[in-house]
């Protein structure tokens, strides 16, 4: 199927369609979940699209599947937030040409590193099954499993590689991954 990307600011509807497909790639919930919730996933979308933030989404045909955003972290290395793909369309390369389109457009923009966070809320990798801490946090990185399709893994694929984890960020037992890139150099 052929693909393009667009900027998700371009028009109130792609504004509209990237709040959906957050919502749901990130809930899992579902269409009436959807419309009972919209504003805060609209409010999310409205803050990644702000400058000097860069958004861009993928589409196939005219169709919205994917989105994704770069942010100020650091000077020179930017944070990847966030990075959605319906679920339908996942697993087919979409979000790999998405990534290294946003990579692109960093790199031009004289950035570069990216970091990705990317929590482990449902117990979905190794991390979450021992408390992390200062003397185990390098083994257990090093050791990762992935149990439930967690994302880092697709991270690892495109070039990524896990820098740090916070331990325990979203609950007894659920870190935050944090994954980086230099984008200065070709993974290919």
């Amino acid at each position: 199927m052929h693909h393009s990307f667009c900027h998700i600011a371009e028009s109130d509807d792609t504004i509209k369609q990237a709040a959906e497909i957050l919502y749901i790639t990130f809930t899992g919930g579902d269409k009436n979940q959807w419309l009972k919730n919209q504003k805060e996933a609209f409010d999310e979308v409205k803050e990644c699209i702000e400058k000097p933030n860069i958004c861009i989404g993928i589409k196939a045909g005219d169709e919205l599947i994917g989105w994704t955003g770069i942010r100020p972290m650091y000077e020179t290395t930017w944070e990847l937030h966030p990075m959605v793909i319906k679920k339908e369309y996942q697993g087919k390369g979409y979000g790999r040409l998405l990534l290294k389109e946003i990579e692109r457009m960093a790199y031009l923009n004289g950035i570069i590193g990216l970091v990705a966070g990317s929590d482990d809320e449902t117990n979905s990798t190794s991390l979450s099954e021992k408390e992390i801490n200062g003397e185990n946090v390098f083994n257990e990185i090093k050791n990762i499993k992935n149990y439930k399709n967690h994302p880092f893994e697709f991270y690892q694929k495109c070039g990524y590689t896990i820098v740090a984890v916070i331990p325990n960020a979203n609950g007894q037992n659920n870190p935050d991954i944090w994954l980086w890139k230099d984008i200065r150099k070709n993974d290919e």
